[in-house]
């Protein structure tokens, strides 16, 4: 009890003392001075950390000598750290499906309505999606994003769906991007990526859309088409899942849950992706691997959708073997216009 009661204490000091503050003045700046809300800090899901490497090569593209400072998404934020966000020129939103209809029961990114006094007009959305396939967005949620999200630049999100949802509440400064990791694939890039079947193959699994039978199959129909099979491990409960599905099969190989692993995997010549996880495939597009991601939800389907990424539903599980034993051109629609028009927009002068 004594413990809760100094934790409030503290707590509403820091409230009053950032409610209280006078305003700065702002000084004549020779750099500007960025905030990128970044999703992979404190998840165990190692594709925000594919996400968020993709997203801040860009920026840092874009502001080349400026400086960057990172706030997290997925946990929450004192009113010190907002008054932080405060004082930035801008605060991009790093990627990752955080939008949703009803921010105060799907807390993936941790905002709430005392955000709306701090980051009034400073978000910007850089290749956001939505949570998954939802109701109209209801008056609390509006309020926030009407509030919060930048009315002077172009916010980029990764596919129509989200596109769709934004306009939905008079959002209109909004653009189809695609996701950012996917911003380099360009014709060029793509025709680097194998045609035809390679020896072994690269694979993972999605703990928390679990479908046992259909996942065993996927790991049934590479074991028998491939000479070795790896698996990556994206979220360190997707271990536990394959423990609980793996049956008979024992020419399995794992792959530590680091990006750095992953890699030197996918450097492998003569290597396919084949999995659930998306960014996965992403990342494994990004390396000249040839890929085929299995949908589990929303995201991988709507961004298939837009780019002509090379996605099936789960349920089409036995498409895999087409894939394996036919040729396969890999040939990503990037809407170009679009990333330039976003791009363009956000140079700060």
């Amino acid at each position: 009890m004594i413990k809760n009661l100094i934790f409030f204490k503290t707590y509403f000091k820091a409230y009053l003392i950032t409610n209280l503050r006078s305003a700065r003045k702002k000084q004549q700046k020779e750099y500007n001075d960025i905030g990128i809300l970044n999703p992979s800090i404190g998840t165990s899901n190692l594709g925000d950390l594919i996400i968020y490497d993709s997203v801040y090569k860009k920026l840092r593209s874009v502001y080349p000598d400026d400086l960057f400072t990172n706030f997290p998404t997925q946990l929450h934020t004192s009113y010190d750290a907002m008054d932080l966000m405060r004082e930035k020129d801008l605060l991009f939103v790093s990627g990752t499906n955080l939008l949703s209809s009803n921010l105060e029961v799907r807390h993936q990114w941790k905002i709430h309505r005392s955000h709306k006094k701090f980051l009034k007009n400073k978000v910007v959305l850089m290749g956001c999606g939505w949570w998954q396939y939802q109701g109209n967005i209801n008056g609390y949620t509006k309020s926030i994003y009407k509030t919060i999200l930048n009315k002077d630049v172009l916010h980029s999100v990764r596919d129509q769906y989200t596109f769709e949802k934004l306009k939905s509440i008079g959002i209109d400064n909004v653009v189809n991007t695609s996701c950012p990791t996917l911003w380099g694939l360009t014709p060029e890039k793509c025709k680097l990526v194998p045609v035809s079947k390679g020896e072994e193959v690269i694979t993972t699994l999605t703990f928390y859309h679990k479908n046992a039978d259909l996942d065993f199959k996927m790991l049934k129909i590479l074991s028998e088409n491939y000479s070795k099979v790896y698996l990556w491990i994206q979220g360190l409960n997707d271990l536990n899942y394959y423990d609980e599905i793996r049956g008979d099969l024992n020419n399995i190989e794992l792959i530590p849950p680091t990006i750095e692993a992953f890699d030197e995997m996918l450097n492998k010549s003569n290597v396919d992706y084949i999995g659930t996880r998306l960014h996965a495939g992403v990342r494994a597009l990004q390396k000249n691997v040839r890929t085929l991601i299995l949908a589990v939800d929303n995201r991988a389907i709507e961004i298939g959708k837009d780019v002509n990424l090379n996605v099936i539903k789960r349920e089409d599980v036995n498409d895999c073997i087409s894939f394996i034993e036919n040729d396969y051109v890999t040939d990503i629609k990037l809407p170009q216009d679009n990333i330039d028009k976003w791009l363009k927009s956000i140079k700060l002068k």
